[in-house]
């Protein structure tokens, strides 16, 4: 199964390589794009649950890695919860070992 990571930019302008075990997450994103926080949170754990999804078919167990991702980015998006209107960038796809 193609593992993909990809990168994000939070409000703070910090940046954050994340994890996914499928390219699914394609679907959900588009590079450059910025999504509202809570938008961005939904996509990311709609996504992600999809891609561990596609692991426990696969293997039978789901992927401990990508929820694991999902707590993380839900973790730092609290936050910035806070703020006014905050945005997430959605940077860019990395290949494999960037």
């Amino acid at each position: 199964m193609p593992e993909i990571q990809f990168e994000v930019q939070w409000p703070d302008g910090t940046l954050e390589t994340c994890y996914s075990p499928s390219l699914i997450v394609k679907k959900y994103f588009t590079p450059g794009e910025e999504y509202p926080l809570e938008e961005f949170v939904t996509r990311t754990r709609t996504a992600l649950q999809a891609a561990s999804e596609r692991v426990r078919d696969k293997y039978g167990v789901p992927c401990s890695r990508a929820l694991g991702q999902i707590q993380r980015i839900e973790t730092t998006a609290a936050r910035y919860a806070p703020l006014l209107q905050p945005k997430v960038r959605f940077r860019q796809f990395l290949a494999q070992g960037e």
